[in-house]
């Protein structure tokens, strides 16, 4: 039995190839030149750099342009000078798009730390660049609901922000419920497919789950724990914030589970008020 979805895989791919191609030809043709002249000039890099891969031949660029080639690397590049158009741009025609780089990277996580120099290859990402005039600072908030626009802005490390399963919340400055280890000011992206409360051993508060729950009241982050037909909100233990049992689901809905944050680190200030804070005090401090 033939298996039409790989022949519809294939054919994809050859229109892709077939297009990208088209583009190249049509620089090349808007920019005056022939093949001869872009022989003559992948010729100049290739002696330049002291490699022959750089060098695009006559035959060699017709099929790029005509029969959906893919060019070397070496000829990527040497096509990209010569037409002068980002090598990013032409990658992205042949279906290489380095502004996804960051949300594929978390596809393979090394066992050792390490440095991500990954972020230069890409030049924007999507994230909102308007949010709702009813977004309050001071309040925790889902963002999700809050964003009215998305567009593109070179903040690379937010790419992988665009996916259906997340939403994203902002914890209040007002809300010390998980403080200390989400201070207020807090961005959060929450895993909507995670809205289960799940049990289990954990060897420390940084492996226990965390909710982003919507109450009557607003949204909150917490540890939860169900009770027959009430969920328990569990603040941490630091924390001045109350223990809540309320109604699950009509009083309190897991939105779901957060796998993310971002938050500002320095600039810090005393739990109590600036004026009786001490200035030797030893006391936690909350992020502004």
């Amino acid at each position: 039995m033939r298996d039409y979805s790989d022949i519809s895989a294939i054919s994809c791919k050859v229109t892709l190839m077939l297009e990208a191609g088209l583009h190249l030809r049509l620089l090349r043709e808007h920019l005056g030149l022939t093949m001869r002249d872009v022989e003559t000039a992948s010729a100049r890099i290739a002696e330049r750099h002291g490699n022959g891969e750089f060098a695009v031949s006559p035959s060699r660029l017709s099929d790029i342009e005509t029969k959906g080639l893919i060019p070397s690397i070496f000829r990527l590049y040497a096509l990209a000078v010569i037409y002068r158009r980002d090598l990013r741009e032409v990658l992205s025609w042949y279906g290489v798009d380095l502004n996804t780089a960051m949300a594929d990277v978390n596809l393979n996580l090394p066992p050792k730390s390490h440095r991500c120099e990954i972020l230069q290859s890409a030049s924007a990402v999507q994230m909102p660049t308007r949010l709702d005039p009813a977004f309050d600072p001071r309040r925790t908030c889902n963002l999700g609901r809050m964003i009215e626009k998305w567009g593109l802005v070179p903040l690379t490390y937010l790419a992988q922000f665009a996916s259906d399963h997340y939403t994203y919340g902002y914890i209040g400055s007002e809300d010390f419920t998980m403080y200390p280890i989400l201070p207020p000011g807090t961005f959060l992206q929450v895993d909507e497919s995670r809205d289960e409360v799940v049990y289990g051993m954990w060897r420390s508060e940084y492996e226990r789950p965390i909710y982003f729950v919507e109450t009557r009241q607003g949204y909150t982050c917490c540890w939860c724990t169900m009770s027959g037909e009430n969920i328990v909100l569990q603040p941490h233990s630091l924390s001045p914030a109350p223990v809540r049992i309320l109604s699950h689901p009509q009083d309190a809905e897991v939105i779901g589970q957060v796998v993310g944050i971002a938050l500002k680190l320095g600039d810090w200030r005393p739990l109590e008020s600036l004026a009786d804070a001490k200035p030797d005090s030893k006391e936690p401090q909350a992020l502004n």
